[in-house]
């Protein structure tokens, strides 16, 4: 249901405070999955069990794997990159904020069209408002990318334990000094690609569930309840369909950066976002850092211990 009312400065506010939490929280559980995406594995694989009993050659899983980060960085070793990543998050959601208030400035009469055609949402409804939000969320992503990159450089540099990206502004000049004004919107379109089809995935999903498989709602009945679950369970299916989308772009912001993680012969030159998604395809690596649990060395490939990745 779509609620039209505007955005307050106490609603912002809040959002900001949030957002700035699960950030700080989840920032660790980044950075691990990072290291994981560009291919960098510290500890070899040990010889395990699956689910099934079956032997299995198992890599390190999240806790693991944090804790040889804080033993060789200590616990602020896990927020490397934190900062610009703040940074993100704040504009971002600022920025979103404000395009949506724009589209409501807009379109002021909205609020009243919409009771007229009553709570069920239309197909045309569903449209617009996806619209909306993916033009919202496609500006906010575009506007902060630059701190994105910042924050996966600063991530990668445990690999090669460099310090050429050290805070934000010498950053940004040593980015624009060696790839120029582009350098900043490195991996950008997968990212875009990624998140607008993940949003209409999800919301024509959950519209179809919403409307073909589950009856209207009734008073007493759990059809509404399990209406509301609709959209987080089509969310969560629809990030990991498109998390191809999401590796390429982490891969192309450090892609020929300078940093160890990013050059030969610890990572391919990739010549295009394309090229990265074609050359992963082949190897069977599209998935590469989707799971943080339960992680099974790759088959077919050696583990190069002096290397730190498989080969």
């Amino acid at each position: 249901r779509v609620v039209c009312s505007g955005f307050t400065m106490a609603d912002t506010w809040s959002q900001l405070y949030l957002g700035a939490g699960l950030t700080v929280l989840s920032h660790p559980l980044m950075f691990v999955k990072v290291l994981i995406q560009v291919g960098h594995e510290p500890i070899a694989p040990v010889m395990g069990r699956n689910i099934f009993r079956r032997p299995v050659l198992q890599l390190p899983g999240l806790f693991t794997y944090a804790k040889h980060i804080v033993k060789i960085d200590g616990k602020r070793g896990l927020f490397k990159g934190l900062t610009p990543r703040l940074c993100a998050g704040a504009i971002g959601t600022l920025v979103h904020g404000r395009v949506l208030q724009s589209y409501q400035d807009m379109k002021e009469n909205e609020c009243t069209e919409m009771e007229k055609i009553g709570d069920e949402p239309s197909l045309q409804r569903v449209f617009d408002e996806t619209m909306r939000e993916m033009i919202a969320r496609s500006t906010a992503t575009i506007v902060t990318h630059p701190f994105h990159v910042i924050t996966l450089r600063c991530m990668i540099q445990f690999i090669g334990r460099e310090t050429k990206y050290s805070g934000i502004f010498s950053s940004v000049v040593t980015i624009y000094k060696e790839e120029g004004f582009l350098g900043f919107f490195a991996g950008l379109i997968p990212r875009l690609l990624g998140d607008m089809i993940s949003l209409w995935l999800c919301n024509m999903l959950a519209y179809i569930i919403n409307t073909y498989a589950l009856e209207p709602p009734s008073q007493g009945s759990q059809i509404g309840e399990l209406r509301s679950y609709s959209q987080a369970v089509t969310g969560f299916l629809a990030s990991m369909l498109t998390y191809p989308f999401v590796l390429v772009s982490n891969l192309m912001a450090v892609n020929n950066c300078g940093l160890v993680g990013g050059l030969p012969p610890y990572a391919a030159v990739y010549t295009s976002w394309v090229d990265c998604w074609r050359q992963l395809s082949r190897e069977g690596n599209l998935s590469r850092g989707n799971s943080l649990f339960f992680r099974k060395a790759p088959a077919g490939r050696i583990y190069a211990a002096d290397q730190k990745r498989f080969v």
